[in-house]
């Protein structure tokens, strides 16, 4: 399944990737405080997604990727939250991930995932974990005197929710990060109102949040094909 990604784009794939990418860059610009780093992860970003939205492997392996950088962004200024959430738990799940997707193509040599449906165990499972996760990291985060700390905490909840059915190849994945695009949104503005500098990533996750829309449509068309066969 490592081939070439850029290889299979459509064309409107291409045209979504271009418009993200070009938001994204003039958005850094915007700022008028170029980070180097929140340049990288924003375009590394979107990139991860158009890949994702695919069920291609190379999405979680650009995921880890953007994982590190913006933990980095968020360090500076102090989002606890994401730094944990990134580090450790998107970056290690993406990782596993790609060795899921890999063992799990839905045809051998394609670049495609097999899309799986939820046993009941999943949920309960799926349930107790987001649960616990939100519990425990709301006392760290308020320990650790994490700005916009409620905030904070409900962009944990998604991120871990999403991270969940993505390591279960389910479409649902999308709905769950789209969730979690509109709290980092509101996080990025909050920070914006301190330094321009946090523009771009405003801009960042309001991309994602269409991509993700876009992701889930495009699993719910590949669930089906994979369904009848295709």
């Amino acid at each position: 399944m490592l081939k070439n990604p850029f290889s299979e784009l459509k064309k409107h794939e291409w045209i979504l990737w271009s418009i993200s990418m070009t938001v994204v860059l003039v958005s850094n610009f915007v700022s008028k405080d170029i980070q180097l780093v929140t340049m990288l992860a924003t375009l590394i970003g979107v990139t991860a997604l158009i890949f994702v939205a695919k069920g291609n492997v190379w999405g979680q392996i650009f995921t880890v990727i953007f994982s590190v950088l913006y933990s980095i962004t968020s360090f500076e200024f102090r989002y606890y939250g994401e730094i944990i959430t990134y580090l450790g738990m998107s970056a290690p799940i993406a990782a596993l991930s790609v060795i899921s997707w890999l063992r799990n193509p839905y045809k051998k040599g394609k670049n495609e995932v097999k899309i799986r449906h939820l046993k009941a165990r999943d949920v309960v499972l799926c349930v107790v974990l987001t649960l616990s996760v939100t519990v425990v990291f709301y006392f760290i985060l308020r320990a650790l005197g994490t700005p916009n700390l409620l905030v904070s905490t409900v962009s944990i909840t998604t991120s871990f929710l999403a991270s969940y059915l993505m390591f279960m190849r389910n479409s649902y994945y999308a709905l769950a990060y789209a969730a979690n695009d509109i709290v980092l949104v509101t996080l990025w503005i909050l920070a914006t109102f301190e330094s321009l500098s946090y523009l771009p990533m405003v801009a960042c996750f309001a991309i994602f949040l269409v991509n993700d829309i876009y992701g889930f449509a495009s699993w719910k068309i590949r669930e089906k094909k994979q369904e009848s066969g295709e």
